[in-house]
């Protein structure tokens, strides 16, 4: 019951010509094979994409942090890892209110 015959695509053919006729269906051929062309086309980039994302996740994975100097002495630093500038910051916006 639910096979495709011939003679359904026959029926299928003769009612597509006579609803649009003719002359518009190599026009709307031509127009869906480029649809399906394009559709193609981006779904093939967007695979590209997710593996080329993949590569690139793959290849951060295996980088491991730098490890600190030991030649270096860190200076004073606050118990919760502030450490205060050694300058006074000046505010531009305050120094605009003093003149």
């Amino acid at each position: 019951m639910g096979a495709l015959k011939p003679w359904h695509i026959a029926v299928l053919v003769v009612v597509l010509i006579l609803l649009f006729g003719a002359k518009r269906l190599p026009d709307a051929a031509r127009s869906l094979g480029r649809s399906l062309r394009i559709i193609k086309a981006e779904t093939k980039s967007l695979a590209d994409d997710d593996k080329d994302l993949a590569e690139k996740a793959d290849a951060q994975h295996g980088r491991q942090p730098l490890q600190p100097d030991p030649a270096i002495q860190p200076t004073s630093v606050h118990p919760q890892g502030y450490q205060p500038p050694a300058q006074p910051v000046n505010d531009p916006v305050q120094r605009g209110r003093d003149n």
